[in-house]
């Protein structure tokens, strides 16, 4: 602290007066630089790319699903994905994020993975909520009426035989797309 405050009465000292005989007293303030953050972190999402596929984690949100959807159109499509592979991936990973904010609400804090493999692609989506598991409304497929309802059906339909994985912070829901 000393050597501090030594440094600025030196400098204070060796300041040239001011327009009325002064001397500024108030150096220009200093701070320590920020640390350079991750280069996949912003407000809001932190990725992990790989290769082959990416980790995100994100609050859930309109704008971070438009986000997400577009971040796996990109990188199935450079992992040499068919088109249509990477539309079923879009819409299952669409369909477990609503269902996350469904269950848990607005902004919950979500990772979704998605990785293309020999077996296909691999689509997870991670929640807080270990109470609030899946569960397949009453809803048929062909009910012209119902505004809802179809989500894990379509889901079972693109990656038969998904499961849910009780973790120590949540569950995570784990879909394989099989290649065409």
């Amino acid at each position: 602290m000393r050597a501090t405050a030594g440094c600025y009465l030196a400098r204070c000292h060796d300041a040239p007066p001011t327009a009325g005989g002064s001397r500024n007293l108030n150096p220009p303030p200093t701070f320590p630089s920020a640390p350079t953050p991750h280069p996949g972190a912003t407000l809001g999402h932190y990725l992990t790319p790989n290769p082959t596929g990416f980790s995100l984690h994100m609050s859930a949100s309109p704008r971070n699903l438009r986000a997400v959807r577009g971040l796996t159109e990109a990188t199935l499509r450079n992992a040499g994905v068919s088109p249509d592979g990477v539309d079923c991936a879009q819409l299952v990973l669409a369909e477990l994020y609503s269902n996350a904010v469904n269950a848990c609400g607005d902004y919950v804090p979500l990772v979704a993975e998605v990785e293309a493999g020999a077996a296909g692609v691999w689509v997870r989506l991670h929640d807080p909520d270990q109470s609030r598991m899946p569960w397949h409304s009453g809803v048929a497929m062909s009910d012209p009426e119902a505004e809802s309802g179809r989500g894990l059906r379509i889901v079972d339909v693109l990656a038969p035989g998904w499961d849910v994985l009780r973790t120590p912070v949540g569950k995570q829901i784990r879909c394989l797309l099989p290649l065409d």
